[in-house]
């Protein structure tokens, strides 16, 4: 009896330990990044890299910005054992004047179940301009285009809609899109590769939100760490209409009622 009952608790010991060191592990490229000095009115981003060194699917569940200028974005399905996945944090420096260090929290299912990230730097005047030497420039990333124009066509008003570019480094030195502006305010973007190395081509995604009806050009400007063409420029067009599910309603008296 007594055997039988000291196996039981071996079985029990070792289930207890296989549950134990099954476990989603989460591990950071990095956990800070700066992004120097930008002009205002930049919408400057970083993608963080979160790699899954456990094994078991990581999960992230939350991701917390210390204030409400920071927008976050994150991989939302679940990260397998020896992948990677993203946090990206945008910051909109538009009447934020002078330095900023902000905190993302990151909540998910690792055994470390929360950790931080932090994005900092200074936000400089509109029209911000550096001096560089000859060497510097030398050196400098490139940020080469293929087409710098996308005509969206007909869209309806709030519709979101996405164009994609191809981008590439040119220069002798990694390459890191840091943000866009627009005037608009209506244009959000997205990177294939976080950081490009000498000669590597990456897609460059914008997502466009019109909010103004008729024809409309948006002129987007790319920020980069390229210090030649820091700001590269493209520019979308479409034609914006009212929604369609707007233009399907009938009004009886105030309140709109579904065409029949």
């Amino acid at each position: 009896m007594v055997q039988r009952l000291n196996f039981f608790l071996i079985i029990c010991f070792v289930l207890a330990a296989n549950i134990a060191l099954a476990q989603a592990e989460i591990k950071f490229e990095k956990d800070t990044h700066d992004f120097g000095t930008i002009a205002e009115g930049t919408q400057a981003a970083y993608e963080f890299r979160v790699k899954n060194t456990g094994n078991q699917p990581l999960i992230i569940s939350t991701v917390q910005p210390s204030c409400g200028c920071t927008t976050p974005d994150w991989t939302k399905e679940p990260i397998l054992p020896g992948k990677i996945g993203m946090i990206k944090a945008m910051y909109n420096s538009t009447g934020r004047p002078g330095p900023f260090h902000k905190s993302i929290t990151v909540t998910s299912n690792a055994a470390t179940a929360t950790q931080v990230l932090y994005i900092q730097g200074e936000v400089g005047p509109k029209d911000l301009k550096n001096i560089y030497t000859q060497e510097q420039k030398t050196m400098s990333p490139r940020l080469a285009l293929g087409s710098t124009t996308y005509n969206f066509g007909k869209l309806e008003k709030g519709q979101k809609a996405v164009a994609k570019f191809t981008i590439k480094n040119t220069g002798r030195q990694p390459l890191v899109v840091q943000g866009v502006r627009s005037a608009c305010n209506c244009v959000t973007y997205r990177v294939s590769e976080p950081s490009l190395k000498p000669g590597q081509t990456a897609t460059l995604e914008l997502t466009y939100v019109p909010a103004v009806l008729k024809e409309q050009i948006e002129t987007v400007n790319i920020l980069s760490n390229d210090i030649i063409m820091p700001d590269n420029r493209l520019t979308l067009k479409a034609n914006v209409v009212e929604s369609l599910a707007t233009q399907n309603m009938l009004r009886e008296g105030k309140q709109p009622v579904p065409f029949r």
